[in-house]
């Protein structure tokens, strides 16, 4: 009987002790209430409680958390139809109040955030809500935090982590990127043809250039070796004195130059013709007076005598072709 009755308040000391001395974890806090009123909150450690009248409520995680909340439909302002996944991190600072102040937390900041999330995509269009997401969250944290200070909560960041358009949106989306990158290509193309003409004109112009300067530096020492080979014949002319036998005779090797070419249709003599045949005739002539002894001039190997000139002509004249020839007296009617 007596080991039953010290059993009996061995077990009853143990819950005693354990009613009286709570373990608060670090990062947790702990709200007793006395007699079903607030008392205390226990913080992290070693702590006493009055057994029996204290009630701890479950401990409260004073860590940062992170909570997803499902898809929530947002018309913009262009009247689209979006589908927002949005992302919370929030902190509970003072337990007292996120105890007594609101009954469910989680549940407060995702209809506030839905709330807060329609009025600021509303005013927006799809185009900004898709290139404005640092302006979205940072609207959303002004209003979740001023919302949830006296419940004892701090919202750090709000952040969207998906927006979704219709797919009808998203083709046409996707068609203007085609056309806006097709756009950018034709102007690139357009710009790269440009510059490859402006070039290859600069190219021909510096070429062209090149080639006159060379056509030019070319006729420039053409004109002064021609003038020098010019200088050197006028002066070997000049040490060689000719005589008039001499340039006579170059003056007939020159007439066959004169007359070449296919469209050559009249020859015209000049007047210094006679005067060179004259010359001519006249080494001739002394050549066959020294070797044949004193051969009559202007008879040739046998051949008639010389024609008398005309009295009447001028020596210097120049013959015409159409015009009758004196009757040579000499020949036999």
């Amino acid at each position: 009987m007596v080991l039953i009755v010290f059993a009996v308040l061995l077990v009853f000391a143990l819950l005693l002790a354990a009613k009286t001395v709570r373990i608060i974890p670090q990062a947790r806090a702990g709200i007793v209430e006395r007699l079903g009123r607030y008392q205390k909150t226990l913080e992290p450690g070693l702590r006493i409680t009055v057994p029996f009248i204290d009630r701890l409520l479950p401990l409260l995680d004073l860590r940062e958390q992170v909570v997803s909340f499902p898809p929530n439909a947002v018309i913009t302002e262009d009247n689209v139809s979006v589908s927002i996944d949005t992302v919370l991190y929030f902190q509970i600072t003072d337990p007292k109040g996120a105890t007594y102040e609101v009954a469910n937390p989680l549940q407060a900041i995702e209809q506030l955030t839905a709330t807060t999330l329609r009025n600021v995509i509303g005013g927006l269009t799809l185009e900004q809500a898709l290139t404005s997401r640092d302006e979205i969250n940072g609207q959303l944290r002004t209003v979740l935090d001023e919302a949830t200070g006296k419940w004892g909560i701090r919202v750090g960041r709000v952040e969207l982590k998906a927006i979704d358009p219709p797919s009808s949106i998203l083709d046409a989306m996707e068609k203007q990127m085609r056309a806006e990158r097709d756009r950018r290509a034709s102007i690139l193309t357009a710009e790269g043809s440009k510059q490859s003409s402006i070039l290859t004109a600069q190219g021909e112009k510096e070429a062209a250039v090149l080639k006159a300067e060379g056509a030019k530096t070319a006729a420039v020492l053409r004109a002064e070796g021609e003038a020098k080979a010019i200088g050197t014949v006028f002066q070997a002319i000049h040490d060689g004195r000719p005589d008039r036998e001499l340039l006579s005779y170059q003056y007939l090797q020159m007439l066959p130059e004169l007359a070449k070419g296919e469209a050559n249709k009249l020859f015209v003599i000049p007047s210094e013709f006679t005067q060179a045949l004259a010359g001519l005739g006249g080494v001739v002539d002394g050549l066959r007076g020294g070797v044949g002894g004193g051969a009559p001039t202007g008879a040739v190997d046998g051949g008639p005598p010389a024609r008398a000139e005309d009295p009447a002509r001028p020596a210097d004249a120049p013959r015409s072709l159409d015009a009758p020839r004196p009757e040579d007296p000499a020949r036999p009617a």
